[in-house]
């Protein structure tokens, strides 16, 4: 009969002498200098949702770099634990070799990982692997597939412009742009940089207009500091926050006006709670609704 990941996870850390006492759940989420990728993250969460409907104690070990202040494999104590679960990622390196040494004395698991290189000493020191490829078993489902998710959050278009010298000493656009990017960081949405210029050398670029307001288009909304950032998503009917970075108002600001779009924020009143309000404003109905108006125009 065929197990899932899930269930032969559960299955091998009960072992021969009933439920772990405590078990730390590693990944390359808690290398300091791995990575944390959202099917790393995703893997972990399911992982350790299974471990507690079953009823097992455990804790996770995060990078410093990814999650300051939680614990981490530079502040845990080995000795606090029985049972060292890997979940996620290749076993395959140093730093997955270096985890056997220092947990020495727990008994380790991986599961839904890739096995690369099944000599590799990052590979056998585990005394189980439930993998996802890479040995002779059948293929198995990621983690992440099945992790609890939570509701979608907005994705943001980001279009921004570094240049435009000719505005002198009336230039505010490093300092909107980083107060901008700042503040972008710490809202819960997907956030997408996007560039009004077009290319037919470079991949990341679009190459044709119908391209870029593409793109546009499939925003909830845009933050932007360009005057066609403004024109071409309210074109395709996207809610746009626009931030003038020139002192005292230039082509965004007469835009603005000249379309009768409220959101717009002027350099020298930008805020946090300003760009909040507008936030609000953009994905709610009444925005929502004001955008499209000017997309069928």
């Amino acid at each position: 009969m065929y197990e899932d990941t899930t269930a032969v996870m559960l299955r091998l850390l009960r072992g021969p002498d009933g439920d772990p006492a405590r078990v730390l759940v590693t990944g390359w989420f808690s290398f300091q200098d791995g990575e944390a990728t959202a099917g790393d993250v995703l893997a972990e969460r399911h992982a350790s949702d299974a471990l507690t409907a079953a009823g097992i104690r455990h804790d996770t070990a995060w990078s410093r770099g990814f999650r300051p202040g939680a614990l981490s494999l530079e502040t845990v104590r080995p000795e606090a634990y029985d049972t060292l679960l890997f979940v996620c990622g290749p076993v395959h390196g140093p730093q997955v070799a270096a985890l056997h040494a220092r947990f020495g004395a727990c008994r380790r698991l991986a599961a839904g990982v890739s096995v690369v290189d099944p000599a590799d000493p990052a590979a056998t020191g585990f005394h189980e692997i439930v993998a996802r490829d890479g040995t002779p078993a059948p293929a198995r489902h990621d983690l992440a597939a099945t992790a609890t998710i939570g509701p979608l959050p907005p994705v943001a278009g980001v279009v921004l412009t570094h240049g435009q010298g000719e505005y002198g000493a009336r230039r505010r656009h490093e300092e909107v742009n980083t107060r901008i990017t700042a503040w972008l960081a710490g809202k819960d949405c997907a956030r997408v940089q996007a560039d009004t210029r077009l290319a037919v050398d470079d991949w990341r670029l679009c190459t044709t207009a119908e391209q870029f307001l593409a793109l546009l288009r499939r925003f909830d909304l845009v933050v932007t500091t360009r005057l066609h950032g403004l024109v071409l998503a309210l074109r395709t009917g996207t809610p746009v926050i626009a931030v003038d970075p020139v002192a005292g108002g230039a082509k965004v600001s007469a835009q603005a006006r000249a379309v009768h779009w409220p959101a717009l924020v002027d350099a020298g009143e930008l805020s946090e709670q300003l760009l909040d309000r507008w936030w609000r404003w953009a994905l709610s109905e009444p925005g929502r609704t004001a955008a499209a108006r000017h997309a069928t125009r």
